[in-house]
């Protein structure tokens, strides 16, 4: 018998008309030439909802598709079945004991692991970090935790400095204090693990500069480009003039702001820019009085000052 189908760069068509389109018939599980009407294939998989859901019903689960998604970080890829508690009379037997029951009780490693994920999960949603971070960090706590190289540290620690690392390795660093707002860890242990991690996988991160900070703080601020872009050039300027040496680049950035916002019309104060790049203000003001006398090097030709240099604020 002549084949009813033939198959062209990975498309099934009708021998007949292979550029007409075929109607698919999901109750049988066939499809159709729609031009002759010849069935050119069958045994076709639904990739439709198991059952109708109403978008008026909140029970939290939706049915639409049945068992979670794949895990490779998990042993088995997590494709196990865990069955719910009895609610009916059919559920049990004579005695009251539960006929059905788990035969495999999930171990303790993949406990800690969904534990750690859903952790790092809901520290990302808080500061709006997309799931490629979140992907890279569930990486680096999974080859923590099977190196088993930081027994004795709280895995929630461990999960924040994974985190830090995930957005410096992707070029969106987070400052420490940041992390240590959406986590229930202290700055210093994030710190500890920060380095006992890059220590044990080897591995190592960018180093950060005031320009992975600058568009985000005067975002925050609500600072015009122009500003942005004098603040950017101060900060560059003053590391090739080897003016700030020893300041932490964000507390450098912190300084650019407000020397270039305090040079505009859209000035902020030094507790505005603190409270954002979270730096004290006294911090703000050591880096701000080693730029000072620079100022007229550090801004960029073509910036248009509404304050002249000789009037901004001398600490």
């Amino acid at each position: 018998m002549a084949s009813t189908s033939r198959i062209e760069a990975n498309k099934v068509v009708c021998y007949a008309h292979p550029d007409a389109p075929l109607i698919e018939d999901y109750r049988a599980g066939d499809m159709i030439c729609s031009e002759c009407g010849l069935v050119v294939g069958d045994r076709v998989i639904d990739v439709g909802s198991e059952w109708r859901t109403f978008s008026n019903e909140k029970s939290g689960v939706d049915p639409s598709r049945v068992g979670g998604p794949e895990n490779p970080l998990l042993s088995g890829g997590d494709l196990s079945t865990i069955i719910g508690p009895g609610r009916g009379d059919a559920s049990f037997d004579s005695f009251g004991v539960s006929k059905y029951q788990n035969r495999r009780n999930i171990s303790s490693t993949d406990r800690a692991l969904i534990n750690a994920f859903r952790e790092i999960n809901t520290m990302a949603d808080r500061i709006n970090l997309p799931k490629t971070i979140v992907d890279r960090a569930n990486n680096l706590f999974k080859q923590v935790h099977d190196g088993k190289n930081l027994k004795g540290r709280a895995n929630d620690a461990i999960a924040s400095a994974c985190l830090y690392i995930a957005c410096r390795q992707e070029g969106v660093p987070r400052t420490f204090k940041e992390i240590c707002a959406v986590s229930k860890i202290s700055k210093k242990e994030i710190g500890r693990c920060f380095k006992l991690i890059l220590k044990a996988l080897e591995t190592s991160v960018d180093l950060i500069t005031t320009a992975d900070f600058m568009s985000r703080f005067c975002s925050n601020l609500g600072l015009p480009n122009s500003v942005q872009r004098a603040a950017t050039h101060i900060a560059r300027k003053a590391g090739e003039l080897d003016i700030v040496s020893g300041r932490s680049p964000i507390s450098v950035a912190a300084a650019a702001i407000y020397m270039a916002s305090q040079a505009s019309e859209d000035k902020r104060s030094q507790k505005d820019i603190g409270d954002i790049a979270g730096v004290a203000d006294v911090t703000i003001r050591q880096s701000y009085k080693l730029m000072y006398p620079f100022a007229a090097k550090l801004f960029p030709e073509d910036f248009k000052f509404a304050t002249p240099i000789e009037f901004l604020p001398q600490m």
